[in-house]
């Protein structure tokens, strides 16, 4: 996806604090929520109408059965559950925003929000729905692609430099200023069109784990170093947005219409391939939020001509429960 560069404003909301001493000290960690149940598989709806979207691409769960979602052509964010079959507007973006990847920080009410070629990452109160940060995370060549959550701040991958970018949170939920980390090793490649894509947290391996679409791979990614080394053992074509869960690794792969399910041995960096799932209702996937056994993926529809519609897709998380 190709885009002019527009102009850049960078601007701050009001400073955020709990009001109670005992909140702060037990909400001090940013750290993603645990997941939650969602209900019986009969109470979720199997695909969701994002109503008025132009275009899709991110997904964030916000609760044990909430989510936001991202219009990839306006910055727009909607607001669903996926037990409903219809999601609506929360957000209204300025002029001029993308919205790709995202990640919600339920600890502190933040959206986390990749702004693709404009270099930029938008930060949103998810109370509100009002920008408390916009960042410019780059002023070169950008795709700012995905975002990861770990225990002190948001992750960030540009698909067009060799670099993640990282914006801090204290333990009052406010904002630090951006820090680049330059990467070394296999993830560095950036000799194809599209590169690094797809970014999660593994809090047991504490590392990063990116996707690289051009090398159809995965590979780790010190926070602190930036050295990265490749997953071996798997070869994941058109791999876009990933979510790490213990051991296990889910691998959304657009074009191909499918999720892969791996386990992961971080501590050798191998993985196998555990599962493939598909859905009929799946129109090009690109990122996907984990809801207990429930995966809610969107549907960016690529390449799909005149598509009017786009939405959401539930599948389970784990269908063969033996593996």
């Amino acid at each position: 996806m190709e885009s002019t560069a527009m102009p850049i404003s960078i601007s701050s909301g009001h400073t955020r604090r709990r009001a109670a001493a005992g909140i702060l000290a037990l909400a001090a960690l940013l750290v993603p929520a645990p997941t939650a149940s969602a209900g019986d598989s009969d109470d979720i709806a199997p695909v969701i109408l994002l109503d008025g979207a132009k275009g899709a691409e991110g997904i964030a769960a916000a609760g044990s059965t909430r989510f936001f979602a991202g219009d990839l052509a306006t910055g727009d964010i909607y607001r669903g559950d996926i037990r409903k079959d219809k999601a609506t507007k929360f957000i209204d973006a300025p002029d001029g925003r993308v919205a790709v990847g995202m990640k919600a920080d339920r600890r502190n009410d933040l959206l986390f929000v990749a702004g693709g070629p404009t270099g930029q990452a938008y930060v949103y109160d998810t109370d509100t729905g009002k920008t408390v940060k916009t960042y410019q995370l780059t002023t070169k060549e950008a795709f700012i692609n995905d975002v990861a959550l770990t225990d002190h701040g948001a992750w960030f991958t540009n698909s067009r430099q060799a670099e993640l970018y990282f914006i801090p949170v204290d333990d009052d939920g406010d904002l630090g200023k951006v820090r680049t980390l330059a990467l070394k090793g296999p993830a560095a490649d950036t000799s194809k069109q599209f590169n690094l894509n797809g970014i999660a947290y593994s809090r047991d391996a504490r590392r990063l784990v990116v996707a690289h679409s051009g090398n159809a791979a995965l590979y780790t990614v010190s926070p602190r170093t930036g050295n990265s080394t490749e997953i071996t053992g798997v070869k994941v074509p058109n791999v876009d947005g990933v979510l790490v869960k213990g051991d296990t690794v889910w691998a959304v792969q657009n074009m191909s219409n499918q999720i892969s399910r791996l386990r992961v041995n971080f501590h050798e960096s191998t993985a196998k391939l555990r599962e493939v799932i598909t859905s009929p209702d799946f129109n090009i996937p690109t990122t996907a939020a984990l809801f207990d056994d429930t995966l809610a993926a969107v549907n960016a529809k690529f390449g799909v001509p005149n598509a009017k519609t786009f939405e959401v897709v539930t599948v389970d998380a784990r269908t063969n429960q033996s593996k």
